[in-house]
């Protein structure tokens, strides 16, 4: 057998483990660092997570349009950036349609994170199968401070995404002869 088909036999340690709690590390601080100063330059993130993961605050409209994973970015506007290490979760104020919203985020259920302007980008292996979700009047833990007020959909909305054409908005050429 070849070096190139060699296997690696299986590890006793549990590296793999290791080293996602470790990167999990680099978003607890780069969240910190947004926290304390804000995003220096050109920095924004995008920080994608599990909706369905047990802990995870979101108003149910955004929970109804995103059932199981959502991405959202930190970049000129959000406000009450919080990161809980003993709780090991992190809350956000964010608009969303021009509602104001507060997110709170177990670092557990975060699947991806990312910083375009220096092109760093993490995965992390999704959360265990997750239970029934929070519900959106949870509490938020105390650290934390309270939740934004939170909008409810009116009883005649349709909670379902809605797909926009951006047709109209295109600057249209002359065709060429």
């Amino acid at each position: 057998m070849s070096d190139d088909q060699e296997q690696r036999p299986d590890s006793l340690l549990p590296y793999d483990e290791w080293t996602e709690t470790a990167l999990r590390q680099v978003v607890v601080r780069a969240l910190q660092y947004a926290a304390a100063n804000g995003l220096p330059g050109e920095h924004h993130f995008y920080v994608t997570f599990r909706t369905d993961h047990p802990g995870v605050v979101v108003p149910s409209r955004l929970r109804a349009q995103y059932p199981q994973e959502m991405t959202i970015v930190l970049q000129h506007q959000f406000w009450d950036l919080k990161v809980d290490e003993e709780a090991a979760l992190f809350s956000i104020g964010l608009s969303f349609g021009g509602i104001p919203s507060t997110l709170v985020v177990p670092l557990i259920a975060v699947t991806a994170f990312a910083d375009p302007h220096v092109r760093v980008g993490l995965r992390f292996q999704a959360a265990n199968a997750p239970v029934e979700p929070e519900a959106e009047e949870a509490p938020v833990p105390a650290v934390l401070g309270p939740p934004a007020e939170r909008e409810a959909l009116p009883p005649d909305a349709d909670p379902t995404p809605q797909v926009v054409s951006l047709d109209a908005f295109r600057r249209k050429t002359p065709p060429r002869e």
